[in-house]
C-alpha cells in the first residue's frame, strides 16, 4: 500500500493558515570565500522542535589544494548534525572520534557537558579539489540532559532507511517518517528526513509531530495553492494536514519534533538554559580546560 496522498477527499486539503512562518535564510560570510545561508535561529523563531541552528552551505567549488578548514572549537548543551549532499568532510573530536563524512550519511555529535571538534577537507579531496553542498544543524538538548557525556554516532548512507514510492525518495536520517525509523539514538523526540520529489508528485508532512518545518534546498513547491522556491524554511502550525507538491524537481528536508520546555541561550557555539553555564564554558575554553582534539595543533580563540 502506498503511503502517498491520493485524490481521496477524505485526506483533506492543506489550509493556507497552516503555514506559521516563512524564513528566507540570511547569508553569512565565514571567511576564505566560504558563505552559508542561516535559517535558524531567527528573530521571529528560535527553534523548531529542538532544532536551534540551521546552516545551508554550498554549493562551493574548491580548487585543487584548497578546502574547508574549521579549526578546533567547543560546544556545550547541543548535538550537531552534519549532512552532506556532495563532498567530503573529515571530523575529529576531543573524544578521539575520527570520521570521514560522506553524502547521505548521518553524523550526530552530542556535546553535552562539553566537546571540541574540527571539520576539514580530507587530504585526497583537498589534493584533487571538490564541490561541497550540505547542511549543519544543532539540536538543543532537553532539561536534565544538557550535561550528559559527549558522544558521536555515525551511520553510513546504506544503513539509513530509504523509502521510494511514486516519484518520492525519502531518506530517514533521524526519528520516524514514511513508515520507516532511523537507527540513530536520540535524547528527545525529533525527526529529520531528506525528501526528493519529482516534478508533479506530492508527499505528506506528518501531522503527528508537535513542531514541523520544511527546508527547501532547491526546487519549487506548491502548498495549498501557494508557491515557494528554495532556499526557504517553511514552519507550520501543529496538527494541520500538509501536502507538498513539486512544481519542479525538488530537494528538501522535513524536520522538527517535540518542543523543548523553554527557550535557550545561545552564545557563539554554546547553547544552554543557563546564562551562568555559558559564562563557565567561555572561561573554560579561554583557559584551555576543554579536552584537546587529537592530531590538531591549533584552535579558534574565544571571540572578544
Amino acid at each position: 500500500m502506498s503511503w502517498l496522498p491520493t485524490s481521496d477527499p477524505a485526506l483533506g486539503e492543506t489550509s493556507c493558515d497552516a503555514l506559521d512562518l516563512v524564513i528566507v535564510p540570511r547569508v553569512r560570510d565565514l571567511g576564505d570565500g566560504f558563505a552559508v545561508r542561516r535559517a535558524l535561529p531567527h528573530g521571529k523563531r528560535q527553534m523548531v522542535g529542538p532544532f536551534i541552528f540551521f546552516d545551508h552551505f554550498g554549493p562551493v567549488q574548491f580548487i585543487a589544494g584548497k578546502g574547508m578548514d574549521v579549526r578546533p572549537h567547543p560546544h556545550i548543551g547541543l548535538a550537531t548534525v552534519t549532512y552532506l549532499f556532495d563532498g567530503h568532510i573529515m571530523h575529529r573530536d576531543s573524544e578521539g572520534n575520527i570520521q570521514e563524512i560522506m553524502p547521505g550519511a548521518m553524523n550526530l555529535m552530542t556535546a553535552g557537558r562539553g566537546i571540541a571538534h574540527s571539520e576539514r577537507t580530507p587530504d585526497v579531496e583537498r589534493a584533487a579539489g571538490q564541490t561541497m553542498l550540505g547542511l549543519q544543524s544543532w539540536i538543543a538538548l532537553p532539561a536534565g540532559r544538557e550535561e550528559i557525556d559527549p558522544s558521536f554516532q555515525h551511520f553510513d548512507a546504506a544503513r539509513l532507511p530509504v523509502v521510494i514510492d511514486n516519484g518520492v525518495r525519502a531518506r530517514v536520517i533521524a526519528g520516524s517518517a514514511f513508515g520507516a525509523t532511523s537507527p540513530v539514538d536520540m535524547v528527545s523526540p525529533w525527526f529529520y528526513v531528506e525528501v526528493s520529489l519529482a516534478a508533479g508528485h506530492s508527499a505528506p508532512l506528518d501531522a503527528d509531530h508537535e513542531e514541523r518545518a520544511i527546508y527547501l534546498v532547491d526546487g519549487t513547491v506548491e502548498i495549498a495553492g501557494d508557491r515557494f522556491e528554495g532556499p526557504r524554511l517553511l514552519i507550520f502550525r501543529p496538527g494541520d494536514r500538509i501536502t507538498v507538491r513539486a512544481e519542479t524537481a525538488t530537494r528538501m528536508m522535513f524536520l522538527g519534533g517535540t518542543a523543548l520546555e523553554g527557550p535557550r541561550h545561545i552564545w557563539w557555539n554554546f547553547v544552554s538554559s543557563s546564562r551562568e553555564r555559558i559564562e563557565q564554558a567561555k572561561a573554560d575554553w579561554k583557559a584551555g580546560r576543554f579536552a584537546a582534539v587529537p592530531e590538531e595543533h591549533e584552535f579558534i580563540p574565544l571571540p572578544e
